[in-house]
C-alpha cells in the first residue's frame, strides 16, 4: 500500500511528514500480559462505549466523519473510495435517484457512481437498525462506489472469483468477495475490530468463522483468509491517519492497527503467550509526534510526543507563514486560527530538526 506522505514548500524550506501514530500513553493498559480469549476480553473492554454519532443527521454525521477518514490526501476536495481505489468529490454522494448527478465528473456524473456508506461487516449479519451502535461505527465504515458497493452485498471475504467489471481489481462469486490487494489489510483489521468490539453486547455477539456463506447470521467468513490478509498487506499511514481522526470523534480505536501483532496472540501461533506492548512497538509509529485531535473544530490541537520542541510555525495552505513563537519545555497544547480552513504546522526541536503536519479547522 502507498504511505500517506505529507510533502509541503514553505520558502525554501520543504518538509515531507509521514504521519505516524501516537498511541496514547496507558491506553491498553487492560490488555498487558494477556492472551488468548482473556486478551481479547480485554481488548474489547478499552475499545466498547465510543460516541455514537448518527447516520443522518443535520448536526455532524457519518457522512460528515467519512469525509474526513478518508479524504484523499492528494485532493482535500475529494475522498478514496474502498473498492475502485477511485478519488472522488466528497459530496458527489448517493442522494437519492431523483438527485442531479451531472454536476460532477465533468457532466458525467451518475446515480450508480455516486459513493455510499459501506458497511465492511455487512450490517445485515448482525445489526440491521440504525440505532444499533455497530450500524454507525466508522471504524468499518467506508466511502463506496454504489453500484459496486451493491454488487459487494452481505457476501463473506474470501479469496477467488471472477473480476468485478467496475472494480476490476476485485473478485466475487456467489458468496464472497476478494478486495483489490491494496485494501486487503485494511478490510482484515476493520473486521478483527468488529469481532472484539461487539463481542458479548447486549444487543449481538459477531464473531469470525472459518467458511464463506454465512447469509444474515451474525457471523463472518472468512477467518484464516482476513488473517492472511492482515499479515500480507502491513497498516500503512493512510490506515492510522485514519485511525487516530476516528479517536477524535468517537474516543476509541482500532487495536489491529495501533498493534497487528494482537491478532497473532488471540487467533494465532502466539496464543498462550502473554502480550505485551513494550515488546510489540514498531519503532516508526511511536516515536513521530502527533497531533490531534484532526480535524479540530475551534483550532485547539495537541502535541503528543516524547520529544520537546522549541518552536512552532503556523502556515496557510499556500506555505505562508501566519505566525512564530517559541514552544516552552513538555507544552502540548497549541491554537491555530478559529477560521475555517487547512494550515501546516512546522515544529522545530532544539537541534533544529522540522517536522511538519497538516491539520484541518473544521467547524461543523
Amino acid at each position: 500500500m502507498n504511505n500517506f506522505l505529507i510533502s509541503i514548500s514553505i520558502g525554501f524550506l520543504t518538509f515531507s511528514q509521514f504521519v505516524w501514530a501516537q498511541i496514547p500513553s496507558g491506553y491498553y493498559n487492560n490488555a498487558e500480559n494477556t492472551t488468548g480469549a482473556q486478551l481479547k476480553t480485554a481488548l474489547n473492554s478499552i475499545i466498547q462505549g465510543h460516541t455514537v454519532y448518527p447516520y443522518s443527521a443535520s448536526s455532524t454525521d457519518v457522512w460528515d466523519i467519512l469525509r474526513d477518514t478518508d479524504e484523499d490526501p492528494n485532493n482535500s476536495n475529494n475522498v478514496l473510495l474502498l473498492y475502485t481505489g477511485r478519488s472522488q468529490n466528497k459530496y458527489y454522494v448517493d442522494a437519492g435517484s431523483n438527485f442531479d448527478y451531472s454536476q460532477f465528473d465533468d457532466g458525467n456524473g451518475t446515480y450508480g457512481n455516486s459513493w455510499n456508506r459501506e458497511h465492511v461487516w455487512a450490517k445485515s449479519h448482525g445489526f440491521p437498525d440504525e440505532e444499533d451502535h455497530a450500524y454507525t461505527d466508522v471504524h468499518h465504515l467506508r466511502p463506496t462506489d454504489r453500484s459496486v458497493n451493491s454488487s459487494r452485498g452481505n457476501k463473506d471475504f474470501d479469496n477467488g472469483g471472477s473480476p468485478h467489471n467496475e472494480a476490476t481489481l476485485c473478485k466475487t462469486d456467489t458468496d464472497s468477495w476478494e478486495p483489490r490487494d491494496a485494501v486487503k489489510g485494511d478490510i482484515a483489521r476493520m473486521m478483527l475490530y468488529m469481532v472484539v468490539r461487539y463481542e458479548n453486547t447486549s444487543e449481538y455477539d459477531l464473531e469470525l468463522v472459518d467458511y464463506t456463506g454465512t447469509n444474515s447470521e451474525p457471523i463472518f467468513g472468512k477467518l484464516s483468509t482476513l488473517l492472511a490478509w492482515h499479515s500480507a498487506d502491513p497498516v500503512d499511514d493512510f490506515e492510522r491517519n485514519r485511525n487516530e481522526v476516528i479517536y477524535g470523534y468517537q474516543g476509541n480505536r482500532n487495536p489491529f492497527i495501533d498493534y497487528p501483532n494482537l491478532a497473532e496472540h488471540i487467533w494465532g501461533t502466539q496464543q498462550g503467550t502473554p502480550w505485551n506492548s513494550s515488546l510489540s512497538l514498531n519503532s516508526n509509529t511511536t516515536l513521530k509526534p502527533f497531533l490531534f485531535p484532526n480535524p479540530s473544530k475551534n483550532g485547539l490541537i495537541y502535541i503528543n510526543s516524547s520529544s520537546s520542541f522549541s518552536k512552532v510555525r503556523i502556515a496557510s495552505i499556500s506555505g505562508k507563514i501566519l505566525s512564530e513563537q517559541p514552544l516552552k519545555i513538555n507544552q502540548k497544547k497549541l491554537h491555530l486560527p478559529e477560521k475555517l480552513g487547512v494550515y501546516f504546522v512546522i515544529l522545530t526541536d532544539v537541534y533544529q530538526n522540522q517536522v511538519a503536519y497538516k491539520v484541518v479547522v473544521d467547524q461543523k
